[in-house]
């Protein structure tokens, strides 16, 4: 079973990674019912809880908000205030202390600029944040801790949002309809200065071909050859290294006899 539950988590983080930029350490917004109820359940120390369940180093944080409503709940909740006050606490735009449901709320805004990680007890808080794009959900259940997979309106997000980058919107392609006027006459002021190029080469050319007819004429008309001839040397002889020597007649008389 815990092996199905980390295949299943590994591929809930695949999603929020792959599509909405979420990056290692992960934060993780605590709210006082989830803070309370890892103590409750003796789930410490909770950065490793959270870390094991989401396979990397976490950061956990909390707002003002939220720790001023745990004070208000009394001496019930005084260990969980404590532990709220070790937590890193986010920025939260308000003035004075609203429910920690709502400052939640507008710490993710829109869509969860952030990147924060949602851990809550509260389910209608959970509810809300399932319409928000791009707010992964952790809750526990006894003494374990788990993460909630990603609603249908995220994933219908999802896909809209890949279909719409399929498509040009109408500031893209009237920049890329500029740039292709701007190439084009570009093209045709190029096309223009190579045809006037070509235009005088070719007269050049053809003064070039005239005056080298009109020196090949003149030559001729002086008799004067065009390439330099080179007598060859002719032997005028045999070469006496390679002839025989002539026999001489003496050569040819045996020896005389004494009478």
């Amino acid at each position: 079973m815990k092996v199905k539950k980390q295949k299943r988590h590994r591929k809930i983080l695949t999603f929020y990674t792959a599509c909405f930029g979420f990056r290692k350490p992960f934060k993780v917004l605590c709210d006082g019912t989830f803070v309370n109820h890892l103590l409750v359940n003796r789930i410490t120390p909770a950065d490793t809880a959270l870390g094991n369940i989401l396979s990397a180093t976490v950061k956990l944080y909390t707002t003002r908000c939220v720790q001023a409503e745990l004070k208000r709940l009394g001496s019930l909740y005084s260990e969980a205030l404590e532990a709220a006050h070790k937590l890193i606490v986010a920025r939260c735009e308000h003035d004075k202390c609203v429910s920690a449901d709502s400052c939640i709320m507008e710490v993710v805004g829109e869509k969860n600029s952030e990147h924060f990680f949602i851990a809550s007890q509260d389910t209608d808080l959970r509810k809300k944040l399932q319409e928000v794009p791009g707010v992964p959900l952790i809750y526990g259940l006894r003494n374990a801790l788990f993460l909630e997979p990603p609603s249908a309106f995220q994933r219908q997000y999802v896909k809209t949002s890949e279909e719409g980058r399929l498509h040009m919107t109408v500031k893209e392609y009237q920049i890329f309809k500029d740039r292709v006027m701007n190439r084009l006459a570009g093209e045709q002021a190029d096309n223009s200065n190579t045809e006037i190029l070509e235009n005088v080469d070719s007269e050049d050319q053809t003064i070039n071909v005239k005056a080298v007819k009109k020196n090949i004429t003149t030559r001729n008309r002086m008799e004067i050859k065009d390439k330099p001839q080179f007598k060859r040397k002719r032997a005028k002889g045999p070469n006496p290294l390679s002839c025989k020597k002539k026999k001489s007649e003496n050569q040819n008389i045996g020896p005389l006899k004494v009478v």
